[in-house]
């Protein structure tokens, strides 16, 4: 089974694109595999309206455990499938909780044992002093990322003006890299990601 694991910063959308892209490729009833810290595993079912209101805010660090599910995804006249994974986000310093560091170490983990690598940028943030704004870390991340053939950064937030004005940018900063552009909250782009999970598996 190929894995493809979302990464980026805490507050870009990762959770929120997961969530909406299951339901783009025909999920109606998202069974997550939640794995803490600790190695416990437990099976939680939502639909997706229940999903966003309990899995989707404005808060730092809200995914604080390891989402994944499992979900054929369509090729060819079949279907793959894929594993997909919701990770802690990364951020610049070391973080004052344990369980946060712990969560961070181990998606560098997955990152290194991953087959699909989803780097979620917030282009709304750039050149701002957010938690979510575009920092040393995502380069660190991609530096770190994209020697792996399934690499590929999503630009999140072009439904907003900052964020469609900072694509370019962001592409720029990139350079060699293939950079989608998507709106996680709108569906936006979400054909792009399709065919380039497809081409990566």
């Amino acid at each position: 089974m190929k894995q493809l694991t979302i990464i980026g910063k805490p507050n870009v959308g990762k959770t929120l694109f997961l969530i909406n892209f299951a339901e783009f490729l025909g999920i109606k009833e998202l069974e997550f595999e939640v794995s803490s810290l600790d190695g416990l595993k437990m099976i939680k079912r939502y639909s997706i309206k229940k999903a966003l209101e309990e899995l989707v805010d404005n808060n730092i660090h809200k995914t604080r455990q390891i989402y994944s599910i499992i979900i054929n995804v369509p090729l060819n006249k079949g279907k793959k499938t894929v594993k997909f994974i919701d990770t802690v986000g990364f951020i610049d310093n070391i973080h004052p909780e344990k369980d946060i560091r712990k969560g961070i170490a181990y998606t560098l983990q997955l990152i290194q044992q991953t087959d699909i690598i989803l780097h979620i940028i917030d282009s709304s943030a750039i050149d701002k002093n957010l938690p979510n704004s575009l920092s040393d870390i995502d380069f660190t991340i991609a530096k770190f990322a994209e020697i792996k053939k399934g690499y590929c950064i999503l630009a999140n937030k072009i439904d907003l003006p900052e964020g469609k004005e900072n694509f370019e940018k962001i592409r720029i900063l990139f350079r060699g890299n293939l950079v989608i552009p998507i709106s996680a909250k709108y569906k936006k782009g979400f054909k792009e990601v399709k065919s380039f999970v497809i081409s990566s598996i």
